[in-house]
């Protein structure tokens, strides 16, 4: 497997995660204070994007910051539909902030160092990119 596989396995397995913590009834909650749920969001968004940037570049950056920012937004109207949880343009809108934050992390020297970690931890794992 190469590196580009490993980052994008880890990097789809993070949107599984969050679709799962999107539509599940009772999601655990480690923190409990006043709009911790837009913090986690931001967090969420954010972090997948930091991660599909090191993967992907150019166009296909782009379109992975829309698919995150649409998933977002399907993601509220499910949990509006279910009636267990609740549809909220707030969550919608940590959601697309987060996006635009790991972009924005991407570009700067953060990027250079996700890219060493990456190399050091595949070190040994043969790169047939």
């Amino acid at each position: 497997m190469t590196r580009r596989a490993l980052w994008l396995a880890a990097g789809w397995g993070g949107v599984v995660t969050v679709i799962w913590l999107s539509l599940t009834p009772h999601p655990p909650e480690p923190l409990n204070f006043d709009g911790v749920d837009k913090l986690e969001h931001l967090t969420a968004y954010g972090c997948l994007m930091l991660w599909f940037c090191v993967v992907y570049c150019g166009r296909a950056r782009l379109i992975a910051g829309l698919l995150l920012v649409t998933l977002g937004i399907v993601l509220e109207i499910l949990q509006g539909w279910g009636g267990v949880r609740y549809f909220e343009y707030a969550d919608m809108v940590a959601n697309s902030t987060g996006v635009l934050l790991g972009v924005w992390l991407a570009s700067a020297p953060l990027a250079k160092r996700m890219n060493q970690l990456s190399a050091a931890l595949s070190a040994g794992i043969p790169n047939r990119e």
